[in-house]
């Protein structure tokens, strides 16, 4: 079984050299490496051909290319029949490859033993303890941890990232960061949706679920470092909002953020002038509903900081939270827009 590592890179030469460390460092190392470049103008090229000679890697370079491009041409460029994906900016867990590979390899040998065992005249009747398990998989989803280096990183990761014990496996949606496929299973869907340049993850993923089983290897884990600044993150939000529209995303999400900004949280507040007690009552609910999680994230993320840090980190939740929301009700609509303009489009994945 052959295995193909492959990503995507453009200006990364910041991260990508612990990206590439934690390559190397791979308890089970990848065949090949594929790598597209999208047009990198800082010294990202002559780090990976640098890394080219300590490391089974192949660079492709596609200046302009859109992420799904990249990784589509990276994916037909790949001679594995199972593909790791992954981004640059992350770092890889040493048994990262090892985990993600596992239920492909349990599978080849499941097969493997049915086939001997079928062959076998001396045990006709096998037993239910002796009989091969039906293992499959054609899709196997990795983990991601956030890697915050500043309070405000801590606090961003506590507000939008879930933890594992949240995640319910049967629902879980690989993120591109970490996931693993057949290659055959990525012709079957017709790769990654080179239309979209956000969210595109998110298309392929559905794609995958309606045809074939997705396995969750909470252990196949990557870090990665959240957006640095406020900024950086409401214009990462406006881009997946944005997204959002474009591939006809999560409507009832977007209804409702907007209904709770623009019409309850402007009544409660006017309640409050008629009723105190009875409005900030609600008030406190909602506040404790949209944020009993992410404080209940921080406290072991946070066992690092200083208790300054710690009040900053909390201080900080809420103006996360209400920043992203604008930011998303900011970006939806001009997604909404372009999808109106683009008609052509595939226009068969709707979630509401």
């Amino acid at each position: 079984m052959l295995i193909s590592l492959i990503f995507t890179v453009k200006d990364e030469a910041a991260s990508l050299p612990r990206l590439l460390d934690s390559i190397a460092a791979q308890t089970r190392a990848p065949d090949e490496i594929v790598v597209v470049d999208g047009g990198s103008r800082d010294a990202t090229p002559d780090i990976l051909r640098d890394a080219a000679r300590r490391l089974p890697l192949r660079i492709i370079s596609e200046p302009g290319a859109n992420i799904s491009q990249g990784r589509n041409a990276a994916i037909r460029a790949a001679r594995g029949d199972i593909i790791c994906a992954t981004d640059a900016g992350v770092r890889l867990d040493a048994n990262w490859v090892a985990e993600l590979v596992r239920p492909f390899e349990e599978k080849a040998n499941a097969d493997e033993r049915g086939k001997l065992q079928s062959e076998s005249i001396s045990h006709p009747r096998e037993s239910a303890s002796t009989r091969v398990p039906n293992i499959s998989a054609d899709v196997v989803a990795g983990f991601f941890l956030a890697d915050p280096h500043s309070v405000f990183e801590t606090a961003l990761a506590a507000t939008t990232l879930p933890t594992l014990a949240e995640i319910q496996p049967e629902k879980f949606l690989p993120s591109s960061r970490s996931i693993a496929f057949r290659k055959s299973a990525w012709a079957d869907v017709g790769g990654y949706p080179e239309w979209l340049d956000y969210c595109e993850d998110l298309i392929f993923d559905f794609k995958l679920r309606a045809l074939h089983r997705i396995a969750f290897a909470p252990r196949a884990r990557v870090h990665f470092r959240p957006r640095e600044n406020l900024r950086a993150f409401c214009r990462q939000y406006y881009q997946y909002a944005r997204g959002d529209g474009k591939a006809n995303l999560w409507r009832a999400r977007h209804l409702i953020r907007y209904t709770t900004y623009l019409v309850v949280l402007p009544l409660t507040l006017g309640l409050i002038v008629v009723s105190p007690l009875f409005g900030l009552g609600i008030l406190t609910v909602g506040f404790a509903a949209m944020f009993f999680a992410p404080f209940n994230r921080l406290i072991p993320m946070a066992r690092g900081l200083t208790l300054v840090e710690k009040i900053r980190a909390g201080a900080w939740m809420p103006v996360i939270r209400v920043a992203g929301d604008i930011a998303k009700m900011c970006g939806y609509p001009v997604g909404v827009l372009w999808r109106a303009r683009h008609r052509g489009v595939d226009r068969r994945i709707a979630l509401n």
